[in-house]
């Protein structure tokens, strides 16, 4: 038999073909090989949602390698991922080789594995199963939904916000939901409460330590959280705390479990990567990525862990035999439960025969990883490795001591806890989206009824409510995952979207909503409000989930989102563009002014438009702005170079101007180190375009107009001899290292495209 194998990326093609061996020839697709034009009309819905593909431009060169090498083959096995992308991606593959009638007498094998081990690529090679269509029809469906509501809201922004923004069927509803907690924390009022904290000390000095009691009920009736409202109150009842003759009247002992976290899946290990390693959930999933496909260990190529897109928290057999010997041998047998512990897997999706995130061998300890891993990979393992293990460890043991401490009227409580028996602890504690609520150990001296206590000191503290924090990276996800919107594989790409059209900025980690982002928002919710709705897009995805198990066809949810999806959209058209409503009137006409946002940001605009066209910016002043003076001199007339605001940021210009018109960049750009070809005098400099892109210009411009949009790396062209070629950053073909000079076509691949 002689097989052509067919996988996504090249660095999994490579791990893999060294297990298979002769006879097989492994190929790489580079991702998705087909995809909808770049038009209107690839989901037409005129026609009962008849869709067209085409291929993806520089995936053709990579589809006619797998086709001349199966044509010296008797087998295509598909070999892409076991999720519904990766059913597309070797589903798209089959079409369009069947399409050129390379298949015709050929076999075609569909293989899918959790990790890319020998032994699980051989038995997957030896168990071939078929094209699993449901799963295409449920990514073919979420992709027609995406393409209909991207294609359809986008030029409505366009029209009715700003140029060049864009909605998307779930990023919106996570924009949505970020917004809204803006909005929740401006109206937040703080609402005040007081407690009396006591520092207290048994009076015989049989302990001599201190330890902490706070008021917790008055003749008999326990206080709420907002019992003490005002300081007065307050510092009265804390001064007879201070006076009273206390005494211990209550002592109560009980030990609790604690019981450990499951195995990672997808939306968990994004989530603790971002806690506890400060990741993105974009970066945590394309380190995983590569741990997955394959790293170099001891000069062999070795999948690390299994697939990272998972909402299964089943672990194998095998596995489960290997992590509790690994337990009983380094920790012993008293880390060690009878049995091995099994979770329930909440999605109703998860198919059990996948598993949850763990190491493909649990004997590569992160220590004997480290040499063969760069730090981000190492930390990632590690979290994965610790996690997994801890999962099987026997639960952790805490001492809880409650003590009632009475005086006349008041009683204040203690409370302490211990840890009698790490467990799993030993090994891994789960991270926490606020840190500084975590509490430790609080210890308590030996106490027992009737030992007389001394308040050394009684405080009344003041406390205001606070509003739900903003979200981060991590509570954002588990926010999208409760409310079961998108899925877990699709988070880190809206995350990063959001961010990349500035919809979003990052503040100490967390998300802050800027005005372009909160604008779209609003527009979005008053014509769409149901369509973005997180039940309404939940709803969805149950539906498609429904798909991928066989019961539901994919062309019904289409009809049916689409009918009001248009309404909507053609009642949106015709509303009113966007404002916010102001006190001011106009200085012209004496109508009202408006709060609008512009290409540049908001500014105020007569509502008498277009009979009134007066505009001014927000906050604009009559009065002439102080001169702010930098540290630079002109490098024409030797006066200093001022600081100056323009509609793209700041900027250095000369403070002799009109005299002296000599205009720089506020932050010098920086130098890449390498000549332009064409004058051979100045390096290229990075610089960003009037829209915020990167580009690399030399240095001697406007003499010399030489410029790359892809950045310059010091390595000659091996094909062409070129000084040097440049790096290019694609989302179908992920990172290439491509010459530069015309007529050459060399290219090598750094990173595969990112799974969608």
């Amino acid at each position: 038999m002689s097989a052509v194998v067919v996988v996504e990326s090249p660095a999994k093609a490579k791990t893999i073909e060294k297990y298979l061996g002769k006879g097989y020839k492994v190929l790489a697709s580079y991702g998705h090989v087909r995809a909808f034009p770049k038009k209107d009309g690839s989901v037409d819905p005129e026609q009962d949602f008849a869709i067209k593909y085409e291929i993806i431009p520089d995936k053709k060169k990579r589809l006619d390698a797998i086709d001349k090498a199966l044509s010296k083959a008797d087998t295509l096995i598909l070999a892409s991922d076991l999720d519904r992308e990766g059913e597309a991606i070797a589903w798209h593959v089959a079409e369009v080789l069947r399409e050129r009638g390379s298949l015709e007498g050929k076999q075609i094998q569909r293989i899918t594995f959790n990790e890319i081990t020998k032994k699980a690529i051989q038995q997957a090679v030896a168990n071939p199963g078929e094209m699993d269509m449901q799963l295409v029809d449920a990514q073919q469906a979420r992709s027609a939904l995406d393409y209909l509501v991207g294609f359809t809201l986008s030029p409505l922004l366009w029209r009715k916000v700003r140029s060049g923004l864009s909605a998307g069927r779930v990023q919106s509803v996570a924009l949505r939901l970020i917004c809204e907690r803006e909005e929740h924390i401006r109206a937040f009022v703080p609402k005040e409460f007081w407690t009396i904290d006591s520092l207290c000390q048994l009076s015989s000095n049989r302990d001599g330590s201190d330890f902490d009691a706070q008021l917790f009920a008055i003749d008999g009736e326990k206080l709420g959280k907002f019992a003490i409202t005002d300081g007065v109150s307050a510092k009265t009842m804390a001064r007879k705390v201070a006076k009273g003759d206390f005494k211990v009247t209550s002592v109560k002992k009980k030990q609790a479990q604690q019981q450990p976290s499951p195995p990672f899946i997808t939306t968990t290990l994004q989530m603790d990567a971002a806690r506890k390693l400060g990741f993105t959930a974009r970066k945590t999933m394309q380190v995983a990525q590569k741990l997955y496909e394959g790293i170099e260990v001891d000069g062999e190529p070795v999948g690390l862990i299994t697939y990272m897109r998972t909402d299964s928290l089943t672990l194998s057999e095998d596995a489960l035999i290997d992590i509790r010997k690994h337990i009983e041998k380094q920790y012993g047998n008293k880390y060690l439960p009878d049995k091995a512990r099994h979770f329930k897997t909440k999605s109703k999706n998860a198919q059990e025969a996948h598993e949850a995130i763990r190491p493909s061998s649990i004997e590569r300890t992160p220590e004997a990883m480290r040499s063969s891993l760069d730090p981000d990979a190492w930390k990632l393992y590690q979290l994965i490795w610790k996690r997994t293990l801890a999962s099987q460890m026997a639960v952790a043991l805490l001492d809880q001591v409650s003590a009632d401490i009475e005086s006349g009227s008041f009683l204040l409580r203690a409370t302490g806890s211990t840890l009698a028996f790490a467990g799993f602890r030993k090994l891994y504690i789960k991270g926490t989206d606020e840190p500084a609520k975590q509490e430790g150990e609080r210890l308590l001296p030996p106490l027992v009824e009737g030992d007389a206590i001394t308040i050394k000191q009684a405080d009344a503290k003041q406390h205001f409510t606070e509003p739900k924090p903003r979200f981060s990276e991590a509570t954002l996800v588990k926010a999208l995952e409760a409310d079961g919107i998108g899925r877990p594989s699709t988070y880190a790409n809206i995350l990063n979207v959001l961010r990349v059209r500035q919809y979003v900025e990052m503040e100490k980690k967390r998300f802050v909503p800027t005005d372009v982002g909160e604008w779209v928002t609003k527009f979005l919710v008053a014509s769409f409000s149901d369509i973005i709705a997180p039940k309404f897009t939940a709803g969805v995805e149950d539906r498609l989930d429904a798909v991928a198990r066989g019961e539901e066809g994919w062309k019904p949810i289409l009809r049916e989102f689409w009918q009001p999806f248009k309404i909507a959209v053609d009642q949106a058209l015709e509303a009113e563009r966007p404002a916010e409503e102001t006190d001011e009137v106009c200085p012209d006409c004496g109508k009202p002014l408006a709060i609008k946002l512009g290409r540049y940001g908001k500014f105020m605009a007569c509502t008498g438009y277009p009979q009134c066209k007066h505009a001014s910016p927000i906050g604009g002043s009559k009065e002439p702005e102080a001169v702010e003076l930098s540290d630079e001199k002109c490098d024409l007339c030797g006066e200093p170079m001022a600081i100056k605001h323009g509609r793209f940021g700041k900027f250095l210009g000369c403070s002799a101007y009109p005299a002296c018109k000599n205009i720089q960049p506020l932050e010098k750009p920086a130098d890449t180190g390498i000549n332009g070809p064409e004058c051979n005098k100045g390096t290229f400099l990075e610089k960003k375009s009037r829209r915020g892109k990167i580009f690399y210009s030399c240095a001697t411009y406007p003499k010399c107009k030489n410029a790359l949009w892809n950045k310059p790396i010091d390595r000659p062209c091996p094909q062409c001899g070129a000084p040097f070629v440049t790096q290019k950053t694609t989302k179908r073909s992920g990172t290439e290292l491509v010459c530069a000079k015309e007529g050459c076509n060399w290219k090598e691949q750094v990173e595969p495209p990112e799974a969608s």
